[in-house]
């Protein structure tokens, strides 16, 4: 095969100016006659909310503060629309927006900000998805707090315990994880000379983006640009909307260019996380190592906001059985809010965390069964041919047993068993 790209010395055409710091990134942008814009957040995780922008408003430099009611349509998010532009009558997450304060500099947004009166009827929260899922927990949206369900069954699970010589019981849990990119959030807009609302902001998702601000303002996709400026950073933590829709109300409204930047300590509760998973497992393998049984369940704590909750705990299920070929299996994934910091895409967006069980019950089966834990994997991995709990084929591509050797070669491991 001829190849253009891969294997080949291709210039990389931003390179240069990146290792230069040329680069300009949405804070490094500026239009004349600029002002700027700063976010008021809540300091409550769940409470019913009046907002007094009165005193704020008298400040010299003010130009206008935006809440809700300067929203024409208050909701948005990629999947479901539990976000609001600005909250109404309810936060549910220390972060969520209250107001949108724009002034002549951000010395006198700041000031503004410590001059809302934001009156707090704080209501019972909950921070633990497992007490989420009860029926009498605190609601965060609707009547349940369960966003999402994803099943799946393979085989006879009565079957696979009664082959089973050894069966291996535990739970699992991994933490909240920021992103952490260098460059927190930045952005600029304004209305360009043809009337189209730009908004320039360092984003994965600039289509997303144009729908969600379009439609929160009420606009049609044609009136509305994003310019992806350089990137600081992702990880999948830009791929929700952050101060996008702030940015391009202020400016549709105003007719000026607004400036937004946030801070270290804003970017941490303003952006998604990783999901924290609970992950129950029990797992059974034979005398000779060779597995006969899965069952799991998977809590994944969504937080305030569904985000892709519903895609990330989708295939935290479809890999929680890892790269063994298992003939029995049932996973059951949960997708749920809680008052905690919102969780949403994140490198390998679920795939990343159930490792941490599936290949300790693993490492707990081989020392069971006196196997040593390079054997007992050898023994299950996918080959060529292998079918997998969801029913894929693999087909090519398969080449985890070269990968274990080359690893088993370079560390001087000695396997006690043989393949099988």
């Amino acid at each position: 095969m001829n190849l253009n790209i891969v294997g080949k010395d291709i210039l990389r055409v931003d390179g240069l100016s990146k290792v230069t710091g040329k680069a300009l990134y949405p804070q490094d942008l500026y239009i004349d006659d600029m002002i700027y814009g700063k976010t008021l957040r809540s300091d409550k995780s769940h409470a019913y909310i009046e907002v007094d922008i009165k005193e704020a408003e008298k400040i010299k430099g003010i130009i206008k503060i935006f809440t809700y009611k300067d929203v024409p349509i208050n909701h948005y998010g990629v999947v479901f629309k539990d976000h609001e532009v600005f909250c109404r009558e309810k936060v549910r997450q220390i972060g969520d927006p209250i107001a949108f304060v724009v002034g002549e500099n951000e010395r006198v947004c700041k000031e503004a900000l410590k001059k809302i009166k934001v009156y707090y009827e704080e209501i019972e929260g909950v921070f633990n998805p497992i007490d989420a899922m009860r029926e009498d927990s605190p609601k965060i949206h609707g009547d349940t707090n369960i966003v999402y369900h994803y099943k799946l069954k393979k085989g006879n699970i009565e079957e696979g315990y009664s082959n089973s010589y050894v069966v291996v019981e535990n739970t699992y849990k991994t933490h909240m994880v920021d992103h952490a990119f260098l460059q927190p959030e930045a952005g600029l807009a304004f209305v360009d000379k043809e009337n189209i609302l730009t908004v320039m902001v360092a984003t994965q998702y600039p289509h997303y983006d144009r729908e969600e601000v379009a439609a929160a303002l009420n606009l049609s996709q044609e009136e509305v640009k994003i310019i992806n400026t350089n990137v600081g950073g992702a990880f999948g933590g830009r791929e929700d909307i952050s101060l996008q829709i702030h940015l391009a109300l202020a400016a549709y409204t105003l007719k000026k260019p607004v400036k937004a930047i946030y801070s270290r300590e804003e970017s941490f509760i303003a952006h998604s996380k990783r999901h924290p998973l609970i992950m129950k497992y029990k797992t059974g393998a034979d005398k000779n190592g060779y597995l006969q049984i899965m069952e799991a369940e998977i809590i994944g704590d969504t937080g305030a906001y569904a985000s892709w909750a519903t895609n990330v705990l989708r295939k935290s299920g479809v890999h929680a059985t890892g790269p063994y070929f298992i003939p029995n299996v049932k996973v059951d994934s949960y997708a749920v809010y809680t008052n905690n910091l919102f969780a949403g895409a994140m490198r390998g967006f679920g795939a990343t965390q159930v490792p941490v069980a599936h290949e300790q019950q693993m490492d707990i089966l081989a020392e069971k069964l006196g196997i040593d834990p390079i054997s007992i994997r050898m023994k299950n991995i996918f080959k060529k041919g292998s079918v997998s709990a969801t029913g894929q084929i693999m087909l090519e591509s398969v080449p985890i047993d070269r990968c274990i050797e080359e690893v088993v070669k370079n560390i001087g491991f000695s396997m006690s068993v043989g393949r099988g």
